[in-house]
């Protein structure tokens, strides 16, 4: 419609209008029928950034972004009946406005025509978008959010302030502040922290305990903010609350706990804290720890609340169902909650200790260690039938937490407190605590004039028990001794265990007789055979003694003095006692000096081997010779065997002499067999010590190797009890070295205690027969018949028999008789050196032997 075609009214009319639209502040945009734009005023240029040359005429569409023109078509067409819509406002330049649009529609000249008015609200709906984020953020976070006035009337509260303290919002607007927050243990008035603001002043904040709607308590962390007007005064406050009640407690009590575990307070003296601290915070419960010991029943721990008789009653009552809500809690590892004591089942056999003393209902929980393991529980009384709230749960389960802490603390210690001054074994003091404990009972006895008597115990043949029957057998016999030790002293006297089968008792006031009736005893008690599986093993000690004051004046000397003593025993014979003496100290002395110069000795090779001839009395030829060792010391002169090998084997030298001794008899041999000399093998003592070596097969073999010799030439001789009493470790290095055709033969045959079903299972290929039973052969029926009875042994088992210390024509002929193979012994020779049974060797040669053959002078 064209201006040309208006009437002189209508065009002033729609010349007014226009001029009315243009000035607008909104923006104007009027379409046709056929939706071609027709107005485009200046705040429209401004809102789309189109000049109104590049709108006029087009379709509306060019105001419209594509990706949302169905969505806006209907939402205009929507519009045309009215009413008001935001909407989405694309700009030339691509960024984006919102409006707020209306459309009118009008009939013009028959015509119709819309006209949309849209007004920028971007800003608008930016802040109404901030304040809704802003009501999410304040109504939707877990802290509570409270304004008051100036006078202290809440004006708003936010839906975390409902969750919080349970008040409904419309209940708690209009409340002064100090009715909603409630704080019982405050001094001042709550009200004061929204009111009591200086001038100008800024936020305060304090951790309150506050109660909620039903009266629960809650720790809570509140800032408050205040709110000024223009002329400095108070308008508002605005606190946010924070519920810290978990940390809060963690604090509190760990705190207080840990403060108390650094300074190593006593474990009753922590479970006290926990209790009392719990009532303070709660002061409505009643406290109590309770342990369990292990043997599964209750042993008070804190109750300081509860009267002693209450918790005495509890003291020592088997954990199990039924008993109560600890006696269960702890049975089944669970929280037990009775609300009732009157009538809960739990209860029936405890209700008579609980309900006199006002208890009416209790919970209990579980304090577990770490591995799940109950150590004992916590319990809740109440005055009053009730479940516990969520506060008391909270509460628990921080108090739990710090009691195992305790609990695993106290155990540990007791246990680091066991492993150092106890014997894990055994349970007794060890050698620190043993030590501690008889210097201060030499103390007391130094100060009350009174005797002391130190007994050193030793078991005898305690070794053939951990290798026959094995090492678990051996710590069971080592428990039994010890436990029957401990039956047997009064409770001042001090039983410990030093190391191995040795033991220490140290009896207080008592003297030599007291001493020696005590060790009878001892002796008698031990008698006693102990079950070690199947086998019955009758054990036996030998105990030296040494006496307070006049054997030395502190524990070290006394159990120097003691050992030596044992030993003394020992050496007598076992299953004996013996008193420390200077005479004995003497010879300690001497065992010192010869240990030192024997060591020296096997430094320098001062030790050397001397040879017996072991002889057929069949044709006189010569069977094999067996090597001795010798020691001839500058100073001392000649030590006989008898002495320095039991030395060597007490001082832990005898497997490297036995070493020594196969390479040099190896070596020997091997040169004789040079110089043209018939031997057809040589035999050597080995200690028992040397076949618990792993590595004597190799080093046998390695021996042999050097010398190029085989398994024949060689006999190792070991004794019968180290034999019969080997454990199934020996027994296969003894196996593997005669599968190298090494021969074995057993020493002393007849001095130990035979088994002949082990002996016939044995790699055997030779016994020899002990001297003992040879020297009295001529004279004495009982000693014939034992070496008839000898020989048939060997015979039976194939084995050939060795006779030695034969000394006279007489025992050679009787031993003949009776179907000895060889001896040995002074009739034919005494160990000689190398050179001088080289000798011997030859002289037989030349003079053709015979069994009877006495020494050549060269012996």
């Amino acid at each position: 419609m064209s201006k040309q075609t208006l009437s002189p009214f209508l065009h002033d009319a729609y010349e007014t209008l226009s001029q009315t639209l243009e000035q607008a502040n909104d923006a104007v945009v009027a379409i046709d029928e056929g939706d071609a734009v027709i107005l485009f005023n200046a705040a429209a240029e401004r809102l789309w950034g189109y000049e109104r040359e590049e709108v006029l005429g087009r379709d509306v569409a060019v105001l419209v972004p594509t990706d949302i023109r169905g969505f806006h078509d209907a939402y205009a067409e929507a519009g045309r009946d009215g009413g008001r819509r935001e909407l989405q406002v694309t700009r030339k330049n691509g960024s984006v406005l919102w409006g707020a649009m209306s459309i009118s529609r009008v009939r013009l000249a028959g015509r119709v025509i819309y006209t949309a008015f849209i007004r920028n609200v971007t800003r608008e709906r930016h802040d109404r978008e901030q304040l809704h984020l802003l009501s999410l953020g304040v109504n939707e976070t877990d802290n509570a959010v409270i304004i008051t006035d100036g006078e202290g009337r809440i004006v708003y509260v936010n839906a975390g302030l409902v969750r919080l303290l349970g008040y409904p919002a419309d209940e708690a607007v209009g409340l002064l502040y100090g009715q909603v927050l409630r704080m019982p243990y405050r001094d001042e008035a709550p009200a004061a922290m929204a009111q009591a603001f200086p001038p100008r002043s800024g936020s305060r904040h304090s951790e309150e305990l506050v109660l909620d709607r039903q009266g629960h308590p809650l720790w809570c962390s509140i800032v408050v903010n205040p709110i000024y007007d223009a002329q400095g005064a108070l308008a508002n406050t605005v606190s946010v609350m924070t519920n810290i009640t978990d940390t809060k407690m963690h604090e509190v009590l760990q705190h207080k706990v840990l403060e108390a575990m650094v300074r190593e307070a006593p474990v009753h003296e922590l479970m006290t804290l926990v209790c009392r601290e719990v009532e303070r915070i709660a002061p409505e419960v009643i406290a109590s720890i309770l342990g369990i010991d292990g043997e599964g029943r209750l042993r008070p721990l804190a109750g300081p609340s509860l009267p002693d008789s209450y918790s005495a009653a509890l003291d020592g009552v088997p954990i199990g169902p039924g008993v109560g809500s600890c006696g269960t809690a702890a049975y089944f590892g669970e929280p037990v909650l009775v609300e009732d004591i009157a009538t809960d089942p739990l209860w029936a056999d405890f209700k008579h200790l609980a309900l006199p003393h006002n208890l009416r209902a209790c919970w209990s929980s579980p304090i577990k260690a770490s591995n799940g393991r109950v150590l004992g529980s916590f319990a809740f009384y109440y005055r009053e039938r009730c479940a516990p709230s969520r506060f008391h749960k909270r509460l628990v389960s921080v108090s739990v937490h710090l009691c195992a802490l305790a609990l695993e603390r106290e155990e540990s210690r007791t246990r680091i407190q066991q492993l150092a001054f106890y014997d894990a074994l055994t349970g007794l003091p060890n050698r620190s605590l043993l030590h501690a404990r008889a210097e201060q009972a030499i103390a007391g006895a130094a100060r009350s004039g009174d005797a002391l008597a130190v007994l050193f115990i030793d078991l005898d043949r305690f070794k053939q028990v951990n290798d026959s029957l094995g090492h678990p057998a051996g710590d069971d016999l080592l428990r039994q001794i010890a436990w029957r030790l401990q039956g047997l002293v009064s409770g001042s006297d001090i039983v410990g265990r030093l190391a191995g089968d040795e033991f220490v008792v140290v009896l207080t006031g008592c003297d030599a007789r007291g001493a020696a009736d005590m060790v009878e005893r001892i002796q008698h008690a031990l008698r006693v055979p102990v079950p070690l599986g199947e086998i019955g093993v009758m054990p036996s000690a030998s105990i030296g003694i040494s006496l307070f004051p006049d054997n030395g004046d502190d524990i070290d000397l006394l159990l120097r003095r003691a050992d030596m003593a044992m030993y003394q025993a020992k050496t007598a014979g076992r299953n004996r006692f013996s008193f420390f003496s200077n005479e004995m100290n003497l010879l300690a002395q001497e065992r010192i000096a010869l240990e030192t110069a024997l060591r020296e000795a096997l430094r320098n090779d001062a030790l050397r081997l001397c040879y017996q001839p072991q002889v057929r009395l069949g044709d006189g030829r010569v069977h094999g010779v067996e090597a001795l060792a010798r020691w001839r010391h500058p100073q001392l002169g000649e030590i006989s065997p008898a002495r320095f090998i039991p030395l060597a084997e007490e001082c832990g030298l005898i497997a490297e002499i036995g070493q020594w001794a196969l390479r040099e008899v190896c070596r020997q041999l091997a040169e004789w067999r040079r110089r043209g000399l018939s031997i057809p093998t040589i035999s050597v003592n080995l200690s028992p010590t040397s076949f618990r070596n792993f590595d004597l097969p190799r080093q046998i073999a390695e021996v042999l190797a050097a010398s190029s010799l085989c398994g024949k030439d060689l006999t190792l001789e070991i004794t019968e009890n180290a034999f019969l009493d080997a454990g199934p470790d020996t027994m296969r290095v003894i196996h593997a070295v005669h599968a190298q055709g090494v021969r074995l033969s057993v020493d002393d045959f007849g001095t130990g205690y035979s088994s002949l079903g082990v002996l016939r299972r044995l790699p055997v290929d030779e016994i020899k027969l002990d001297q003992s039973f040879v020297h009295d052969l001529e004279g004495d029926g009982a000693s014939r018949e034992l070496t008839r009875a000898v020989q048939r042994i060997g015979d039976s088992l194939g084995l050939c028999v060795v006779a030695e210390g034969v000394e006279t024509e007489r025992q050679c002929a009787l031993l003949q008789r009776q179907g000895y193979q060889a001896a040995q012994g002074y009739l034919f020779a005494p160990a000689l050196p190398p050179e001088a049974l080289e000798q011997w060797l030859r002289a037989r040669e030349q003079a053709g032997a015979s069994p009877s053959s006495a020494a050549s002078p060269a012996g």
